[in-house]
């Protein structure tokens, strides 16, 4: 009997001991169901990196792989293959010699890509093999969208449009030639050009801001504002329009803050749009949250967090009941933990609800509910409800309130796990803040599993990645001799040079540290006596070891992950 391709891999990650047979049989059964490509799915679910999948297929095929980037790429080949067959196929041109074009694919064994690509460039294939997140970013950077394509399409709209004046009186504005002119197709072309580049470019939000004479776009990746284009004035309005009308909202209101959402697709992933009006001085300022529902089929393991808080963490999801808090301030990843934990819960066995302001990702299989505090649906009403329809499971958005908290804790003592955040700056200050909002000590005492702080830390590019020289007296302020640094066997510092993949800015992507705080019976004790939150958080250091988030800082620093300056950007008030 012939081993197929299938069998041989699954042989060559059983045997590497890179695929844990559990994990090989989940995927299967899913690989059964749904169908799709078996790779994709063990990648999908976490069993197996894209990279260690890319060097088990490499060496089955024979084909030699490659780290796209780090590799450097002659643009002009670009007009070889349309980028909709490069999307389309997951494939990107490497170079050419000859009549031999070397193409770096996810999926090599794609036998109709390999066909289309000879008949439409006339060359013979050599293929190369690539995770298809290096693809992915090679697309982009390669046929990204540029300021002149902007140009192009604005040159659609006629000249004779008048330039928009900011208007003090609401009125003058016609809302029907704005609606019609929002429809039209370079408006159109403009918003899609706008949100595609944002995904593209991996932007968590983007802000569409009207100044004086111009129409400001600018992306937020990885944390921070970068400029990316400007429209003139004269097309705000429009734009604008169309954001509204995507967003189910009512473009006549222009003096009132608005909260819509709509959807997209990009590659072949459905983002949702969390959009919010606001109005300033020169029009209505818009901040799209674009969200990625597939960044949470993958759980907790795949936030970044370190191994021990992150089995802390998994220990107290255990528990039938009690609560859990994630603190930290707004932008710290609090809601993608939350939601990512309720993924993986989200069984047909449990009823899992969640009461939110508003709701971010909308889930299938839970019961979602948005707060909307003008009609007096609040957290605390709301979650009153929720109580009487037999949840399991509760998300509670954020704790503001007394009342909120002390329902809440109320209900994790009769039986349900209760999932909150709390805005404070370490996890044993949420203990404190508790009892500050007028909690009784004995019920926080009886309540509390754990008490989570977290925070975004940026990653060092890996395109532009190098060592650095950090002076020894610097490392000690930090408690880092360099007796220690040698023990770990930490032999480079890193940081990086800025390349056009990263923006210049040194860094790609992002990772969550986490301050995990087991409330065992010693601290009940403690929180019993009420006993300051420096005290609480010494014991758990000092006794259950926990690590803080300037430790997981550190760890990631020493590791090469992260760099320096974003160790004391991150933890500057430890």
């Amino acid at each position: 009997m012939i081993e197929s391709f299938k069998d041989k891999l699954i042989d060559t990650l059983i045997n590497g001991k890179i695929l844990k047979e559990k994990d090989l049989e989940k995927a299967l059964d899913i690989h059964r169901k749904s169908g799709g490509s078996l790779g994709k799915i063990l990648v999908e679910k976490g069993f197996v990196s894209e990279k260690e999948l890319m060097v088990a297929m490499s060496e089955q095929l024979n084909i030699p792989p490659i780290d796209l980037s780090k590799y450097k790429i002659d643009k002009s080949l670009a007009d070889l293959i349309p980028e909709k067959m490069a999307r389309q196929y997951s494939l990107v041109p490497v170079s050419k010699i000859g009549r031999v074009l070397t193409v770096a694919m996810a999926d090599p064994l794609n036998l109709f890509a390999m066909d289309d690509l000879k008949m439409l460039t006339k060359y013979q294939i050599d293929p190369v093999i690539a995770t298809e997140n290096d693809v992915r970013e090679a697309i982009n950077n390669y046929y990204g969208a540029h300021a002149q394509d902007i140009s192009k399409i604005l040159e659609e709209i006629p000249a004779d449009d008048v330039e928009v004046e900011h208007e003090e009186s609401e009125e003058e504005i016609d809302v029907g030639e704005i609606a019609e002119e929002s429809k039209s197709a370079p408006i159109v072309k403009i918003v899609s050009l706008i949100l595609n580049e944002a995904m593209k470019r991996r932007a968590s939000d983007i802000h569409i801001e009207p100044c004086e004479k111009i129409l400001h776009i600018r992306y937020r990746i990885d944390g921070s504002l970068h400029d990316a284009f400007t429209l003139p004035k004269k097309n705000q309005n429009a734009v604008i329009a169309r954001l509204k009308i995507m967003s189910k909202l009512d473009i006549t209101e222009m003096r009132l803050p608005q909260d819509g959402r709509f959807k997209i697709n990009f590659e072949g992933k459905e983002i949702d749009f969390r959009v919010s009006v606001l109005p300033i001085t020169f029009g209505g300022k818009v901040v799209l949250r674009a969200l990625d529902k597939s960044n949470l089929s993958t759980g907790i393991e795949k936030l970044g967090f370190l191994p021990g808080p992150m089995k802390t963490f998994k220990d107290a999801l255990e528990k039938p009941y009690g609560m859990i808090l994630v603190t930290g301030p707004t932008g710290s990843g609090k809601s993608t933990t939350l939601y990512s934990i309720i993924t993986q819960l989200n069984t047909p066995e449990r009823n899992i609800v969640t009461l939110e302001d508003p709701v971010e990702y909308e889930l299938e299989g839970i019961t979602q509910i948005p707060a909307r505090p003008e009609i007096g649906l609040t957290f605390s009403s709301g979650l009153k409800s929720v109580l009487r329809q037999s949840p399991d499971i509760v998300m509670v958005g954020e704790i503001r309130d007394s009342e909120t908290a002390d329902i809440a804790i109320k209900a994790s003592l009769t039986g349900q796990m209760i999932l909150s955040t709390l805005h404070t700056n370490d996890s044993a200050g949420a203990i404190t803040r508790l009892i500050d909002m007028g909690i009784e000590p004995f019920l926080v005492a009886s309540s509390l599993i754990l008490v989570s702080a977290q925070r975004l830390m940026r990653k060092i590019c890996p395109n532009c990645k190098a060592p650095v020289e950090i002076p020894d007296t610097v490392l000690k302020r930090f408690g880092l001799k360099p007796e220690d640094i040698t023990k770990k066997g930490v032999k480079n510092f890193y940081k990086g040079k800025g390349c056009a993949k990263c923006n210049n800015t040194g860094y790609f992507g992002r990772l969550g540290i986490l301050e995990a705080l087991l409330v065992d019976d010693k601290v009940r004790d403690m929180i019993m006596k009420k006993t300051s939150s420096d005290l609480i958080k010494d014991y758990a250091i000092k006794e259950l070891r926990m690590m803080t988030l300037r430790d997981n800082a550190v760890e990631n620093f020493l590791n090469g992950v992260t760099s320096f300056e974003e160790v004391l950007r991150v933890t500057s008030e430890d």
